[in-house]
């Protein structure tokens, strides 16, 4: 006679229900809380087209999206990178406009007269490019090294900076924006359409693929990491610390500086007083992407999905005639969300342990 095996079985117990209640609601809260942010994406370009129809669901537009979103998705990467890392830098948008203007006045002195066509147009806006680039690396130079130096929170040497590189900005330009650029700036670089998108979004979006990469398949990824979630354990496991924040905030000058020449090259001309909320914007988008303030979390794409809500949320309130103001309210609500949710996922971990 063959044995009921069933009889043999415990009774499940109060108990164990409520464990199996607990790891089902663990899992949901997990699922949500890794993917709210791609979601709120979706739920955002869905509203807009429901409300704003063809205006805000036409190739066009979303070409705009893009373009607005470039510049910021350059300093996001940098940012990413930082926040990963552990550090913070609030100097961008001074750095951006400080190299920008240095990139802008060496385009001017060398792209020839404007009564003759601008005949060097090419090589100055080249050397222009460059020069903005390695100067806001300089700028990053100048972060890192008083960071791991006089061992300094970051965002206290980034907020001096800060006023230190918009002040020499402001010195340099007497107040005033830098004009008088070639419009080989717009046509060959700023509104260049390749494949139907403008060329900044390209460079942003190819720059942000390679780091994405670095990130997650190379050995200085992983240091980034290992630095961000325990600098103490990462120093004794041979990694050179110092050496390695440094890169970062010189990376992050760098792209600081690449986002204010592409900036210069849209519009013609320097913008001494308009990129004094971009730290914020930047740090808000790596934030709402997933990426924790406390280091050693995060990804280039949750960075990137984080960058296009706001591009979308102000592209669409523009459209249904919303005061865009109103961008500003929405985005601080949202950074608080994420945080929360940040301190969820911090919570869960600590209490699995």
């Amino acid at each position: 006679m063959t044995p009921d095996l069933t009889t043999d079985r415990p009774a499940a117990t109060p108990r164990d229900a409520g464990a199996n209640r607990s790891e089902q609601a663990r899992r949901v809260s997990t699922v949500l809380t890794g993917n709210w942010v791609f979601l709120a994406l979706v739920f955002l370009m869905a509203f807009f087209a429901i409300k704003a129809g063809s205006p805000f669901l036409n190739t066009d537009n979303f070409r705009n999206i893009l373009f607005n979103a470039s510049g910021t998705m350059l300093l996001a990467v940098g940012t990413a990178y930082l926040i990963i890392g552990g550090q913070l830098d609030l100097s961008i948008g001074s750095v951006l406009v400080f190299s920008q203007v240095i990139g802008a006045k060496t385009i001017v002195a060398l792209g020839g007269p404007a009564a003759s066509g601008y005949p060097h147009a090419t090589i100055a806006i080249i050397v222009g490019m460059a020069a903005s680039i390695v100067v806001g690396a300089a700028w990053g130079l100048l972060n890192g090294v008083l960071v791991t130096r006089l061992k300094i929170p970051s965002f206290i040497i980034t907020l001096g900076t800060l006023g230190m590189a918009l002040g020499l900005a402001q010195v340099i330009t007497k107040g005033t924006d830098v004009t008088g650029l070639p419009p080989q700036m717009v046509t060959g670089l700023g509104m260049r359409q390749v494949f139907g998108l403008p060329l900044p979004a390209w460079i942003a979006a190819a720059v942000a693929l390679v780091a994405g990469l670095v990130l997650a398949k190379t050995g200085f990824g992983r240091h980034t990491y290992a630095i961000g979630s325990n600098t103490e354990a990462a120093r004794r496991s041979g990694i050179k610390v110092a050496r390695h924040q440094i890169t970062l905030f010189m990376m992050m000058g760098a792209l600081a500086g690449l986002a204010g020449v592409l900036d210069v090259a849209r519009y013609t001309t320097t913008q001494v007083s308009g990129h004094g909320s971009d730290n914020l914007v930047a740090i808000a988008a790596v934030v709402i992407g997933g990426a924790s303030l406390f280091g050693g979390r995060g990804t280039m794409f949750g960075a990137a999905v984080g960058v296009m809500i706001p591009a979308v949320l102000n592209n669409g309130l523009v459209i249904i005639n919303v005061q865009p103001f109103w961008q500003t309210v929405a985005i601080g609500a949202i950074l608080i969300v994420a945080v929360a949710i940040d301190d969820i996922k911090r919570r869960q971990r600590l209490h699995t342990r």
